[in-house]
């Protein structure tokens, strides 16, 4: 089955924070100032190729979470 590749859609709101996070970032630990273009390819740059990585991992734990919880769920079986 071949991999169906979704693009990340973030709010105005949630893209500026992240820009906003990556120029502090830079600025702190790089002693680079990035303009927000700069820094807004950046943060494109991480949801195109490394986000659904992240996802991907979320959905995992979430299914392991969720089947030690359905297995915790048969212990509760009257016999």
């Amino acid at each position: 089955m071949a991999k169906k590749t979704t693009k990340f859609e973030l709010s105005k709101e949630k893209k500026e924070h992240m820009i906003a996070e990556i120029q502090s970032y830079f600025r702190a630990e790089r002693d680079i100032e990035l303009g927000d273009l700069a820094a807004a390819l950046i943060l494109d740059f991480f949801c195109e190729k490394l986000a659904s990585e992240f996802y991907n991992q979320g959905v995992a734990d979430a299914q392991r979470y969720m089947s030690e919880k359905v297995e915790d769920m048969l212990g509760i079986q009257k016999i």
